[in-house]
């Protein structure tokens, strides 16, 4: 039985555990635990999910409460996927704000997944990496 908690003390470790295991270490600084750890602590909505000591996934999420969430990561265990713990974090997570819109940026692999779970495909986001300027 999985058990969701919502905005629990998260340790460091445990996370980047379970990003290596779900793949999104690929796609964070899991080498950089003070950025992690600010990752973590910065959150506003943090959902995670639980096989009795083992985090199987986490949710995490920026938002003003009213206007827009914005869900910045979505990691299910790989030996958990498939098994609608993702699903069920976006829903408590999309219950925490309940007026706002959630938005998320899909990577390349979980593009039709999205969909598939009731979000509509809008093609018009831009991101300005941290090297990257504004042009004068």
């Amino acid at each position: 039985m999985i058990e969701y908690k919502t905005n629990e003390y998260l340790d460091v470790d445990t996370a980047i555990e379970l990003y290596i295991a779900s793949t999104l270490g690929e796609r964070r600084p899991i080498d950089d635990r003070r950025r992690i750890e600010s990752m973590l602590r910065s959150a506003d909505i943090t959902i995670t999910a639980w096989d009795g000591d083992l985090l199987v996934g986490i949710s995490r999420s920026i938002t003003d409460w009213t206007w827009l969430t914005y869900l910045a990561d979505l990691a299910v265990r790989k030996s958990h996927q498939r098994m609608g713990i993702g699903k069920e974090m976006m829903r408590r997570t999309q219950a925490a704000a309940p007026e706002a819109r959630l938005l998320l940026l899909a990577v390349p692999a979980a593009v039709e997944y999205y969909p598939h779970v009731g979000f509509r495909h809008m093609p018009s986001a831009f991101w300005l990496m941290p090297e990257e300027k504004i042009t004068p």
